[in-house]
């Protein structure tokens, strides 16, 4: 599922044009998906996240206290600003050089290629939705983003932020060709490829859909009617929720 190095930052560069030709249209419309914000605010947050992996590629650690005093410059030039700096790093430094992130065994300048290749598709949504000129996935990139959110944002520990009310939750996401079993724990979420020809393992719903639709339905973009559920629905809402906290 994971793409060239090459390819992701061609979709920073893609999406982070377009975010900023939509924006220019209108800076104050309500963003429906960001309840509260505008198109200024996602264009302000997407340029202090570009401006945060610059940082940790140029200076190999998180940069704090983050993020820095703001000067006057006007939204969309800060924003070029920043699409331009990260660019610079993306294309400047080999994929495999130290980075800091936060993954605990993917410390590269590749991991901010491709997580700055799903904020910026991400983004870029939410600032069409708000002009009403929203426009499709690449369906390499949604598959790779669905990988993406299910196994680095969702899996991992949640003691921290424990959810006891569906102990022992098992959905399966399809989409693509592909199938992600997703076990929630109230402390731990595992989630894995299903591996082709292994024997059928119990769980309490399966949802699918082609990668565009379930990549934004993930992140909160798009509607759950645009996939089909099979099983508890109560579960799939549980995976929703799980998602919710885990890309806050």
């Amino acid at each position: 599922m994971r793409l060239t190095h090459a390819t992701y930052v061609d979709h920073v560069r893609a999406d982070g044009e377009r975010i900023a030709a939509v924006a220019e249209r209108g800076l104050d419309r309500p963003v429906p998906s960001c309840p509260g914000w505008t198109v200024h605010d996602v264009v302000e947050h997407t340029a202090k996240a570009f401006l945060h992996k610059v940082a940790c590629m140029r200076d190999k650690v998180f940069p704090g206290p983050w993020p820095p005093e703001r000067g006057d410059e006007p939204t969309i030039p800060y924003y070029r600003a920043a699409l331009g700096q990260l660019l610079h790093e993306l294309t400047s430094r080999d994929e495999h050089e130290y980075a800091d992130t936060w993954w605990w065994d993917e410390r590269t300048v590749g991991f901010w290629g491709r997580r700055m290749a799903h904020e910026a598709a991400i983004h870029r949504v939410d600032v069409e939705q708000a002009h009403a000129d929203v426009t499709s996935i690449d369906e390499e990139l949604a598959l790779d983003g669905v990988d993406e959110v299910l196994r680095r944002f969702l899996a991992g520990d949640w003691s921290d932020e424990p959810s006891p009310a569906r102990p022992g939750d098992v959905v399966e996401v399809r989409c693509g060709g592909t199938t992600w079993r997703v076990v929630m724990e109230p402390k731990a979420i595992v989630a894995n490829v299903y591996p082709a020809g292994w024997p059928k393992l119990p769980t309490a719903a399966t949802v699918s859909g082609d990668p565009g639709s379930m990549y934004l339905w993930l992140w909160g973009r798009g509607p759950r009617d645009s996939l089909t559920v099979n099983g508890d629905a109560a579960s799939v809402d549980h995976l929703r929720a799980r998602l919710v906290t885990a890309t806050q």
